[in-house]
């Protein structure tokens, strides 16, 4: 089968790749897929996760791609995948430049970019799918890409901000994830969601169903750049 290639992303800081990457990690290892995760991040978060991963789940491979001094992408994430390898997941730097992340997407990529109920998250982000759709847009690649909303309190003011900014989006708004401590534990855990048997993760798992459907579904118009 093809490699599939996903990319999670967000020029802002703090907006939950992390959470985003180990869990659609998880998923497909859960589905007995062979997972390659690439954790761009200096802080090494998604690399950390896979260390605490318990022997008896099946395993992540993860590979450290933030070795650049200079801090930014290389080219090591497209030509260094094995060929046993199902699901490549690559979790970038905050601060990626954009003309040297949309010059290593491929086609067939998915990229899911999370943002956070906060002025500043919902700006900074406005700003970063601008800017990425403009440049995706030159380079005639078949690349989808999808909003999810993460952390959030959906009784809320600002709640409702982030829901009218990602809905006038030309872009899929896929979900939105709860603000909910049991991630926390599960990246302490080093598993997903989808791994844990609890009745108090019905809502969650449910709230990812949307996402892990439209990573796997056909590409379609409004979802390509």
């Amino acid at each position: 089968m093809d490699i599939s290639r996903i990319v999670v992303t967000n020029a802002k800081g703090g907006c939950g790749k992390t959470t985003i990457t180990t869990n659609i990690a998880s998923h497909y290892a859960q589905c007995g897929l062979n997972v390659r995760l690439f954790d761009h991040d200096n802080q090494g978060s998604s690399l950390a996760w896979i260390k605490r991963r318990p022997d008896s789940l099946n395993q992540i491979h993860g590979i450290d791609s933030s070795k650049n001094q200079a801090h930014r992408l290389t080219r090591s994430w497209q030509l260094h995948v094995p060929l046993e390898t199902d699901v490549a997941i690559i979790d970038t730097p905050a601060g990626a430049d954009i003309l040297e992340l949309a010059a290593l997407f491929k086609p067939n990529d998915s990229i899911l970019i999370p943002v956070l109920p906060s002025p500043i998250d919902i700006h900074a982000t406005a700003h970063f799918i601008k800017k990425l759709l403009t440049i995706g847009k030159t380079r005639n690649k078949m690349i989808r890409l999808a909003v999810v909303a993460n952390r959030v309190r959906k009784n809320t003011i600002m709640y409702h901000s982030l829901e009218r900014f990602l809905l006038s989006l030309n872009i899929p708004f896929i979900s939105s994830l709860r603000d909910t401590q049991l991630y926390t534990r599960a990246i302490e855990q080093g598993v997903g969601v989808q791994e844990i048997n609890s009745p108090k993760l019905e809502i969650d798992k449910a709230q990812w169903a949307p996402i892990l459907r439209w990573l796997e579904a056909p590409a379609s118009n409004e979802s390509l750049l």
